[in-house]
């Protein structure tokens, strides 16, 4: 009774303590990826994971504190002349254009640049705060030079427009969206301090500021022009972020739900697997957001020639791609770091450890001080013991060749079966 109540404790404890990367099926990589098996080892590396995101803020940061950002007019204030790229003479270069500038007001602008392509090209200048009088002498200039036409295809000084935005004007714009930012930042993290307990939402708020860090450090080193759309965009990406944050969270807190009352996995490899189910769901959530954002781009640079469209896909684009990668390989791996720092996290942690040890003790025959288990040397005891059966020797239960058979006794009495036989006297 004892040998056959500890098989079964083997037996359970070999169900409950598997080997999780011999059960791994030996699948391709698509195949893994969509089924969410747990294949893809995340929490385990997440050493390799906090590096590669320590190297990625710290260039951010140097890159947002070397070289600064690259402001629009909106933000700064000054001048900003557009014109249509073809002309009369064929089509305007940057470098054309900045010549025509610098001889007729005596000064470089701060840029000019070529926005869209083909027909629908324009070249925008921009510089400091131009009077009313530059900005005439400047457009016709720009008319005599090059003969830019209008709408209707005839050489026209309508063409070229412009707009002024004063320093104050600039100083509000910027007021306001760095108000509209601590704003979301404070919803949102009343909205998550709501819906999730204390860990959770140091991770979730961790995420957020990493979004934001590198996406503004993206911008700073490639110098893309920042922009009220840009703003807009921003707070639209880093919704997305805590969107894609939230799914997974709601996996892990599915996974790990009376995680204390089973030794199967701890509570890093609950998390691992939350993350491998929901791979697919990120995957495909940013696909479907990538996808009209480029778009978007395409219509903006090459069709229409609008920079605001462009200003807005540009940090959606950057926003998405950053999102996914904080979601997956930041905010899990994070929480789970968090959490095992907890007594309660600790403890069943060493449990599991402990019952995969001595189940693979078991497995293997040896107990932890090198003896072999009772169960296992019992059975290897009585096998031995056994006599050794030959080929002519009877099985136990058949009688020997011209025994007496015995009849069958009765259940009641023990006598033999059938009537009694009488003496005849």
């Amino acid at each position: 009774m004892a040998s056959k109540q500890s098989s079964e404790e083997q037996t359970t404890s070999a169900v409950e303590a598997p080997d999780l990367e011999s059960a791994t099926p030996h699948h391709g990589f698509f195949v893994r990826l969509y089924t969410g098996t747990g294949a893809f080892e995340v929490i385990g590396k997440r050493k390799l994971w906090y590096i590669v995101s320590g190297v990625i803020v710290a260039v951010c940061l140097a890159s947002m504190l070397l070289r600064g950002f690259t402001f629009g007019i909106d933000f700064e204030g000054g001048t900003k002349v557009s014109m249509p790229s073809v002309t009369e003479s064929g089509t305007v270069t940057t470098q054309q254009v900045e010549d025509v500038f610098s001889k007729t007001l005596g000064k470089s602008p701060e840029s000019v640049v070529l926005v869209g392509s083909g027909g629908s090209a324009t070249v925008q200048i921009r510089s400091e705060t131009l009077t009313n009088e530059e900005t005439e002498q400047l457009r016709t200039a720009l008319f005599d030079a090059f003969k830019p036409r209008g709408s209707d295809g005839q050489p026209s000084k309508l063409a070229i427009s412009d707009s002024a935005v004063s320093e104050t004007w600039g100083g509000q714009i910027t007021q306001k969206a760095l108000i509209a930012l601590v704003v979301f930042l404070v919803l949102a993290t009343i909205y998550i301090m709501v819906r999730y307990e204390r860990y959770m939402s140091i991770a979730a708020m961790a995420t957020l500021v990493f979004d934001l860090v590198v996406t503004a450090g993206v911008y700073s080193i490639v110098g893309f022009e920042v922009t009220p759309a840009t703003v807009i965009g921003l707070l639209t990406i880093l919704g997305f972020s805590l969107y894609d944050t939230v799914i997974v969270f709601d996996k892990v807190e599915e996974n790990t739900h009376g995680f204390e009352h089973t030794t199967r996995r701890t509570f890093a490899e609950h998390a691992n697997l939350a993350v491998n189910q929901t791979f697919m769901r990120s995957i495909n959530t940013s696909l479907i957001s990538v996808l009209p954002i480029l778009a978007l781009m395409v219509v903006a640079v090459w069709l229409l020639g609008v920079g605001t469209l462009m200003d807005l896909a540009l940090v959606q684009l950057v926003g998405v791609v950053v999102g996914t990668y904080s979601s997956i390989f930041f905010a899990t791996p994070l929480l789970v770091s968090l959490r095992e720092r907890t007594d309660l996290v600790r403890n069943h942690t060493r449990r599991v450890m402990n019952r995969r040890k001595n189940a693979a003790a078991r497995a293997a025959g040896v107990d932890d001080d090198g003896d072999e288990p009772e169960t296992v040397g019992a059975a290897a005891t009585a096998r031995a013991e056994a006599p050794a059966r030959t080929e002519t020797s009877p099985p136990p239960d058949k009688p020997a060749p011209g025994a007496r058979p015995v009849r069958p006794s009765s259940s009641r009495t023990g006598r033999p079966s059938g009537k009694r036989n009488t003496r005849r006297r």
